[in-house]
């Protein structure tokens, strides 16, 4: 988008990228324009919306009834393995966290007093500044991550089944504020889908929406109706593991809501049990999809912490999780990031790298090959076949390729004596498996 100026449409190797909203890349062109373009301005915007989110949870938990519950639902989501993970990844789900809790909130509030909660001073006349909040978050989450961004509305809707005697449309002016939310979205969304003619909806909507959620989507998830039933289950145990050390608590906090629960924890529930619930229903699964559901989370286990634990819990959950990830920051990560190719090979091979230079894979067509080398190289990378490898390299003009060890060893009878080579061992956290790779690097014309 900085190249080419074009903050409408996502490109990525030349190529449209539908598969997000465009709201995550203003952020990180905002970051590059202060930071520069570097990894950690890549990531920056995650932990922002991170941040902003355990805030707002703060406020909100002051706002159920004291600022313990506050402090507490921030700590908690903070501290969980899975926010731990994404809070720092260069990804669109932090900002779809914030606006849906943002959502979730001014949705409770417009519900506040059928909930059982104290009205607040001047509550009616701050009724339509929530409902703005309200129809702001869904359009703004919307641009973050497409219609997951309108979680909000489910669970608002989903309160009729306790809180029979309201009219939720009078409370929310559902026609009015959806036209305010598409709005927003229209500002951007038009004219992307008339620059593309359509496609971004077509791709964005109709494949990374509607066919990920009926069919297996980049091998994630159960191909057969068996493993499909099988995995159902999937989000309900895994949340044992994301939401770590406090998950801990979650069977307790699970048979003390059976017993006792209020309006507001139904709400808190219906929210948590509707991204729970859609989640297992798609078929294509990824560990993190739950993630809008652990605001939501926080703030109930903060409300019943000292009911189902203890203040000794919570303190040494809260400070073995700050330790360790600290280590893991401190540490682990940086003892594992030499082990991953594309940096190995970069940090290598830089100084020979030139502005004109195209550039290659066979069998390595990994996103963080783009990242890394086009901010020297700015050719664009293409996939080839083993039998295509001597006649790319031959080609007229400054080239490299990135290859299995293997194929270049086959190579290398080939390999002119002015071509430099590199090679990086280590693994690919996406296909799970050790690599081998060599980078064949041609500077000459």
């Amino acid at each position: 988008m900085r190249e080419r100026g074009d903050y409408v449409i996502p490109y990525l190797n030349n190529k449209y990228r539908f598969d997000k909203p465009a709201f995550i890349y203003w952020t990180q062109i905002a970051s590059y324009t202060v930071f520069g373009e570097n990894d950690f301005a890549a990531r920056f915007p995650s932990a922002v919306a991170a941040a902003l989110t355990a805030v707002l949870l703060f406020a909100w938990g002051r706002r159920l009834g004291s600022e313990r519950i506050g402090w507490w639902a921030a700590i908690v989501f903070t501290l969980c393995l899975q926010v731990f993970i994404h809070a720092k990844a260069a990804v669109a789900d932090m900002w779809l966290v914030f606006f849906v809790t943002a959502g979730y909130w001014a949705g409770f509030e417009l519900l506040a007093d059928s909930l059982g909660q104290e009205p607040s001073a001047n509550h009616a006349r701050r009724l339509k500044y929530w409902r703005f909040a309200f129809y702001i978050a869904l359009g703004f989450g919307f641009l973050a991550k497409g219609p997951l961004g309108w979680l909000p509305l489910l669970t608002v809707i989903s309160t009729k089944l306790f809180l029979r005697q309201i009219s939720l449309t009078r409370r929310f002016w559902f026609v009015t504020g959806m036209l305010g939310a598409l709005a927003i979205v229209s500002t951007w969304g038009i004219p992307a889908l008339i620059r593309t003619n359509g496609e971004f909806f077509k791709v964005g909507i109709g494949r990374h929406v509607v066919d990920r959620s009926f069919n297996v989507m980049e091998g994630h998830g159960a191909n057969s109706w068996n493993t499909y039933l099988a995995a159902m289950p999937f989000y309900f145990l895994f949340v044992f593991l994301s939401f770590f050390p406090w998950s801990i608590k979650l069977p307790g906090l699970v048979k003390h809501l059976w017993r006792k629960r209020d309006a507001i924890d139904k709400y808190l529930i219906a929210g948590i049990l509707i991204v729970f619930i859609i989640m297992s229903l798609v078929k294509t699964k990824l560990p993190h999809y739950t993630l809008p559901a652990f605001p939501l989370l926080s703030l109930l286990l903060a409300r019943h912490l000292f009911v189902v634990g203890s203040g000794r819990f919570a303190k040494r959950a809260a400070i073995g999780a700050v330790v360790a990830s600290l280590a893991a920051s401190f540490i682990a990560f940086p003892l594992i990031a030499p082990t991953f190719p594309s940096a190995q090979l970069y940090k290598m091979s830089r100084n020979d790298l030139l502005p004109e230079m195209d550039f290659a894979n066979i069998d390595y067509a990994e996103p963080s090959v783009i990242w890394y080398f086009r901010s020297r190289a700015h050719g664009f990378f293409r996939g080839l076949n083993p039998d295509q490898l001597e006649k790319f390299m031959n080609f007229p003009g400054p080239r490299f390729v990135i290859v299995p060890t293997s194929v270049a060893q086959a190579f290398s009878a080939k390999i002119h004596p002015d071509w430099k080579t590199y090679r990086a061992r280590g693994f690919t956290i996406v296909k799970g498996r050790p690599t081998d790779l060599t980078l064949i690097l041609k500077q000459s014309q």
